[in-house]
């Protein structure tokens, strides 16, 4: 147990039953913001912009998040390099950073810092086990020498990479939560997300689960997947989720990186329209035409409400750390936390400025606003 006075260990909360609530997508926020650049999505803002995302942080413990995660994502040294990206500041210095603006905004509120490694090219580009894993070690050692709270390994589309860095992170000694950025069809070699699950509780995580590349119910529906064939096996573990805050039902394997959309409207939608018109002469008549179309992802945002209606499936799912990845705006997790104040006893700070079901109507001005 913690002493008193102490913050909960996030296993110590999870063990209780109680909810965790994990905060939202730092590199879209903030590319959307101007301090990440669309592309690496690397989180050198951490050094170069402490103050945005410090400010970030905060507006997501404002907001009820449980969980201030280093903005670590892509910040291993390969990733930093990769493909001539050029950098001002060391890997070491980024995760650095990025470790005391979230225990800095942790310690403004019960809140526990996360560490967190994602996918490497290093393994894209076929390197060894070792190789792999030294990557993980170089950004471990530094979330050991802050002493975050516990370690998450997150966005991995193959479970073999996701074990490896399980499997170094456990050395630690904290706990490790893993998700992957899978759909219900598995990993991108096919292993489905029960066995996914599983081999990722073998390998040490007592926290296992989805984020990113898909919505809210394509993320809760693998969870659940996850869930039957780690129960199956025999084996425990705690659930999360931290989705995607866009609407992706037409997504395929890959999830919404092979959207035309993504990330914000670089590509063309090409869309083909039949010509018919009620002028027999008209010389275009029966003529198919492409039109293209600029296109981004935010007419697919999730509203407030979309997002208490996730919160509650996750729940009901029998997720208990539940959160956001790209898209998730601090308002976004103010919807969960509210959704989910009668099970977790309060309502987050960030409530004190809005009506729950939009009640700040009858405040406005206009009589026939009010009405409404």
């Amino acid at each position: 147990m913690a002493p008193a006075g102490a913050k909960k260990s996030i296993l110590e909360r999870l063990d209780a039953g109680e909810l965790v609530i994990g905060d939202g997508g730092f590199v879209f926020a903030l590319e959307k913001r101007g301090y990440v650049k669309a592309g690496p999505w690397t989180p050198e803002a951490a050094a170069e912009y402490p103050e945005a995302v410090r400010q970030l942080h905060r507006e997501f413990l404002r907001a009820g998040s449980n969980v201030m995660q280093t903005f670590t994502f892509y910040a291993s040294d390969d990733k930093l390099e990769n493909r001539g990206n050029t950098q001002r500041f060391t890997g070491q210095q980024i995760n650095e950073a990025a470790c005391d603006l979230a225990r800095e905004v942790a310690n403004e509120g019960d809140a526990l810092v996360a560490g967190g490694v994602s996918q490497t090219p290093s393994y894209l580009s076929c390197k060894s086990e070792g190789d792999v894993k030294a990557i993980f070690k170089k950004q471990i050692d530094v979330f050991v020498k802050k002493n975050v709270d516990f370690l998450i390994a997150e966005y991995f589309e193959h479970v073999e990479e996701a074990e490896w860095a399980v499997q170094v992170l456990k050395t630690t000694g904290k706990p490790v939560a893993a998700t992957l950025c899978i759909g219900p069809e598995g990993d991108l070699n096919g292993v489905s997300p029960g066995e996914c699950a599983i081999r990722l509780v073998k390998a040490g995580a007592q926290i296992v689960g989805i984020n990113c590349h898909f919505d809210p119910e394509t993320c809760v529906k693998t969870v659940k997947l996850m869930k039957e064939g780690v129960e199956k096996a025999g084996l425990k573990a705690h659930y999360m989720s931290q989705p995607l805050g866009f609407h992706t039902p037409d997504c395929n394997r890959q999830g919404f990186i092979d959207l035309p959309e993504f990330p914000f409207g670089e590509g063309l939608n090409v869309r083909e329209f039949f010509f018919l018109s009620a002028n027999t002469d008209n010389k275009h008549q029966g003529k198919i035409f492409c039109i293209c179309f600029l296109t981004a992802l935010e007419p697919r945002i999730l509203t407030r409400w979309d997002m208490q209606k996730y919160a509650r499936e996750a729940y009901n799912a029998g997720i208990r750390f539940i959160g956001g990845c790209c898209g998730f705006e601090p308002y976004h997790i103010r919807a969960l936390a509210e959704e989910l104040s009668p099970e977790r006893g309060f309502l987050p700070a960030g409530s004190e400025k809005h009506g729950n079901w939009g009640d700040g109507l009858a405040l406005h001005t206009k009589p026939w606003v009010r009405a409404r």
